[in-house]
């Protein structure tokens, strides 16, 4: 039987054979050099139903946490793998599963897909620099941050994190330009004193804080 990672594996193989890979073929450029072609998910003589930029700012308009999802290194890249990523929502109470997007462009989704697992961690109020610090590309993200081994899948446990979600890869679908993953989690925790001092929120391109409304 094909476990969790070959499956995930699978998927990202499934992608690049049909030209929807996760990270598009480099074509060379007049100087030699190679660039990335542009991911299309739609056909070339198919015009979008709205404008890409009118599609961000309305959508910005919806509230959400932030999380990193985080997996361990392996054999190919020992250094343990993350990203930032605001498209996560918790999907099914029985099985428990989460889910979350990833574009078909990201560098860090074939490493998640080849270790199967993933660990899910909430960010909390002030932690707007630590979700900075992983969403950028090519640094070394890890550098400075305390993080302990998920007790299920190894991934990093981010310390000071409000909650985290520790997950085997379930399933993964196609979603237009994004990836929706599925995980089924395996173990989850709290740490009270972070989760006291409220969530990180993402709002219209900008970081905020949770205020409750009493009545």
């Amino acid at each position: 039987m094909m476990g969790h990672a070959g499956m995930a594996a699978t998927a990202v193989r499934y992608l690049r054979a049909t030209g929807t890979a996760a990270s598009p073929p480099a074509a060379p450029t007049a100087s030699g050099t190679t660039s990335r072609a542009p991911l299309r998910a739609v056909r070339e003589d198919e015009r979008a139903p709205v404008d890409r930029d009118e599609f961000r700012r309305v959508l910005g308009h919806f509230a959400s946490g932030v999380t990193i999802i985080t997996a361990p290194g392996d054999a190919k890249e020992p250094a343990p793998a993350g990203f930032a990523c605001q498209s996560f929502a918790s999907l099914s109470l029985d099985p428990p599963l989460v889910a979350f997007m990833v574009a078909r462009t990201s560098t860090t989704w074939p490493r998640i897909a080849r270790a199967g697992v993933f660990c899910v961690n909430i960010l909390g109020a002030g932690q707007g620099a630590l979700c900075r610090g992983f969403a950028v590309s090519g640094a070394d993200k890890f550098a400075g941050v305390r993080h302990a081994p998920a007790p299920v899948s190894g991934s990093p446990r981010l310390a000071d994190v409000p909650a985290w979600i520790d997950c085997t890869v379930q399933a993964v679908h196609t979603g237009g330009d994004h990836l929706v993953v599925v995980g089924r989690v395996d173990a989850l925790g709290t740490d009270e004193a972070a989760a006291a001092a409220g969530p990180l929120l993402f709002h219209r391109g900008t970081f905020g804080e949770f205020r409750e409304i009493r009545r």
